[in-house]
């Protein structure tokens, strides 16, 4: 027996266009096949104990969060800091899963779990509503965010309605939201405070505020050219243009080898730490989950969340 042959999958069963569990169950055999003693569970309160306990012990391998990127931050903000942790891609964007190239397919995952490698890397954390949060990918403020918390409610309706598979979400389901959005946002000002390293105000102008510790955003977009997970800061992306006329604007050049880093109205940076205030609600999201409104900090935690990867 591996001295670190403990495995909890934990499975999040509202992940994704379906029901994760058959692909999380065939991960739990072709681990026991491989010798780790895996175990397949939906709790998140029980996830918590038993890997305090595993890691504690020094008997722990993984925690595999079966899901997206929200399953990923939730395992990491319930779990001791140098818990490992990694993913069987399960939900919408999967922006960590597609960065660190680990996929969906569950004999891959088994491999790699069985000879892949551990990477420390940092993490942010919010600070908002006398409350924080950690996040492992990103936060916006505006559009896309009022975008985020449309979809994340039609998502419980529907579960709480009974639906089969109300509780699935594709890029599909954005569309809707979006629509309903894109006729009542006001994109509303906003201020963005750099508290440290220095303090100075960056842009008090700022309609999109997106601050990124991956270069991972919606599908594969590049805002954040520069941004990496391992060197203490995160990187901002604002920008003024208040219509959507705007956002595709900012879309199609970020698109095309980030040539929206060179427009006037965008602003590109980094810091360790912001404070970012509106004199209206304006939503923020953390890792395509809501996260509630302005104003809120941010500011980077380093080497905060482990999370084992393809050698």
């Amino acid at each position: 027996m591996l001295p670190n042959h403990k495995v909890i999958i934990s499975v999040n069963p509202k992940a994704g266009r379906c029901s994760p569990m058959f692909r999380a169950e065939e991960l739990s055999g072709r681990l026991q096949d491989k010798g780790f003693s895996a175990e397949l569970l939906t709790d998140l309160d029980e996830v918590t104990e038993k890997a305090k306990t595993f890691y504690t012990e020094g008997q722990l391998r993984v925690v595999v969060g079966v899901g997206g990127d929200g399953t990923a931050a939730t395992l990491v903000n319930r779990t001791e800091p140098g818990t490992p942790v990694t993913l069987l891609a399960a939900g919408t964007a999967n922006l960590l899963s597609k960065h660190f190239r680990l996929g969906n397919n569950p004999k891959r995952l088994a491999e790699i779990i069985e000879t892949g490698k551990v990477l420390t890397l940092d993490a942010g954390n919010v600070r908002f509503a006398g409350t924080q949060r950690l996040f492992l990918v990103m936060v916006s403020c505006g559009f896309d965010a009022d975008v985020v918390n449309g979809v994340h409610a039609h998502r419980e309706e529907r579960y709480r309605q009974g639906h089969k598979r109300g509780a699935h979400i594709s890029y599909f389901s954005y569309a809707a939201p979006i629509c309903q959005t894109l006729c009542q946002y006001r994109f509303p000002k906003m201020t963005v405070e750099m508290l440290e390293p220095e303090h100075k105000i960056i842009d008090n102008r700022t309609r999109w505020a997106f601050f990124f510790n991956i270069n991972r955003y919606g599908w594969g977009l590049p805002l954040a050219p520069f941004a990496q997970a391992n060197d203490g800061q995160l990187d901002h992306v604002l920008f003024r243009g208040g219509s959507v006329v705007h956002g595709f604007g900012y879309t199609a050049l970020a698109q095309c080898f980030s040539l929206h880093r060179f427009l006037p109205t965008a602003k590109l940076g980094q810091a360790t730490r912001y404070r970012i205030t509106s004199e209206q609600p304006v939503p923020f999201q953390l890792d395509g989950d809501p996260g509630g409104t302005l104003p809120l900090e941010i500011e980077i935690v380093p080497n905060r969340f482990t999370f084992l990867v393809p050698k």
